[in-house]
């Protein structure tokens, strides 16, 4: 519980990590000298802290102050390399400094009208009581520079060697003040391992509605911190049983399909974080928010599309179309970029292709349309299709590897024969108006579209033949061709 210290972890633990902190940061000791020379306390507080007690120290440093804004400007325009007062009406004063970017932050004692996440701001006069306003016990930590005081009011030091979230208030005061911090506790989850404390569970679960006070912009930021998490299964599995994925990502609890004895198939809902977890296994160059977002929703859907077969069989035809449509809906209403919108949408569109491929009978032109199609998200659609293989048949499982391996090392040949990535028609544009002796319009287009797809069908072809197969096509359209 919060207060409560532990008689485990020594003096020498805290003292050792502030001792790494200031040498790592040198210019949080200068900056202590200025204020404790004006007669003001400074504090390094929050993610800092956290993180260097768990041996993870970054650039950013934030402190927080009894000297109000006004006065913290003073002190440290003579000294930084560089301030910005874009935060000063909530109190906050930014600087860099050798390199660090630094925040200032008079204590704050603020109040909460529970209807926005908005506060009235109101400075504070201990450190006590500014830490008490923050959102977890891990974040409600303090160093006191000038004296190299460790400040744990509220048992984080603890709850970090325990692994633990929980909140230095009640969790329904806090999550009341600002619903935000129920996303945070589940991103913290991803990020950090820890275990929600019960109480925190509780609360999310009895004040799931609150979070519809949050815009989209932020839930958006949350749920892309908390998938790019190292742990983000156990994120999405506590947004999902509080209640909270019903606003924000309602399509997760929707694929929890009720399953009877007659009618057997994967759970979808299970079968996705798998999928999750297997896509994440590939990643080569840190975590891709993109493919963790296919992998997570490539069967959302299944649900509107499951039909009961005779027989006891469950088909769900066309879901990948479904739920290329549903991601964009989703994605759009959560503020996504149109780039990451459609680079999902086109993967959980084409995940399901391959099954296609069989035991090789793809044609060439199939294999061509195949990288077309995924351009340059063929990296990812070769993850995301491995990543979907969750089969406990290990024939089943190896054969389908093997497939897949196989098509791979076909698309490498043609790519090596033909340039793939780089397909188009083997007349451009403007030649297509010479020949045709037409103007920029319609029919440049349906014929360039025409000849890509004759490409794709049958490979490069010789300058020749694409002008007799331009001009028959043309015949065909109606449009004078020279004889």
């Amino acid at each position: 519980m919060p207060g409560s210290k532990s008689p485990v972890l020594s003096d020498s633990v805290r003292e050792n990590a502030v001792v790494e902190l200031l040498r790592v940061a040198p210019v949080a000791e200068e900056l202590a000298a200025r204020f404790a020379a004006a007669g003001h306390q400074l504090y390094l507080v929050g993610g800092p802290v956290r993180d260097a007690m768990l041996g993870r120290l970054a650039g950013d440093l934030d402190f927080t102050t009894d000297a109000r804004p006004q006065q913290v400007l003073a002190l440290v325009r003579p000294w930084a390399d560089a301030v910005w007062e874009t935060g000063i009406t909530y109190g906050t004063v930014g600087l860099a400094k050798q390199g660090h970017q630094l925040e200032i932050t008079t204590f704050r004692a603020d109040s909460y009208d529970r209807v926005s996440r908005n506060p009235e701001v109101t400075f504070g006069d201990s450190i006590e009581a500014d830490l008490l306003r923050r959102d977890f016990t891990v974040n409600a930590m303090a160093v006191e520079i000038s004296e190299r005081r460790f400040v744990d009011p509220y048992g984080g030091l603890e709850a970090l060697a325990a692994k633990v979230l929980d909140t230095p208030a009640t969790p329904q005061e806090s999550f009341a003040d600002d619903p935000l911090r129920m996303l945070r506790a589940a991103r913290f989850v991803s990020q950090l391992g820890f275990t929600p404390a019960p109480r925190v569970v509780e609360a999310m679960t009895s004040m799931a509605d609150e979070i519809t006070r949050i815009t989209a912009e932020r839930v958006q930021t949350e749920v892309s911190k908390l998938l790019c998490g190292a742990y983000p299964k156990r994120g999405i599995e506590l947004l999902v049983e509080t209640g909270l994925a019903a606003h924000v990502l309602p399509e997760l609890p929707a694929m929890r399909l009720e399953i009877d004895e007659h009618h057997q198939h994967k759970d979808v809902y299970q079968h996705s974080l798998v999928v999750l977890d297997q896509a994440i296994a590939q990643e080569e160059d840190g975590p891709d928010l993109i493919l963790r977002l296919a992998a997570l929703l490539h069967d959302i859907g299944k649900p509107p599309t499951r039909r009961f077969e005779e027989g006891g069989g469950v088909s769900f035809h066309h879901h990948e179309v479904v739920g290329a449509k549903m991601v964009r809906k989703r994605l759009r209403e959560l503020k996504y970029s149109k780039e990451i919108t459609n680079d999902v949408a086109q993967l959980v569109f084409l995940h399901l292709r391959f099954h296609g491929y069989g035991k090789g009978e793809w044609t060439d032109s199939a294999v061509r349309r195949y990288v077309t199609d995924a351009g340059p998200l063929l990296s990812r659609l070769h993850k995301l299709v491995r990543a979907d293989c969750t089969t406990r048949n290990k024939r089943k499982a190896q054969n389908l590897q093997r497939s897949y391996d196989e098509l791979e090392e076909r698309i490498a040949r043609l790519a090596a024969e033909e340039d793939l990535a780089r397909v188009r028609p083997d007349l451009d544009g403007n030649e297509i108006m010479r020949l045709l002796n037409v103007p920029p319009g319609p029919i440049v287009g349906k014929a360039w579209t025409f000849l890509k797809d004759l490409r794709l069908d049958r490979g490069p072809l010789e300058h020749d033949e694409a002008v007799a197969e331009l001009f028959a096509w043309a015949r065909e359209q109606g449009v004078q061709v020279p004889d």
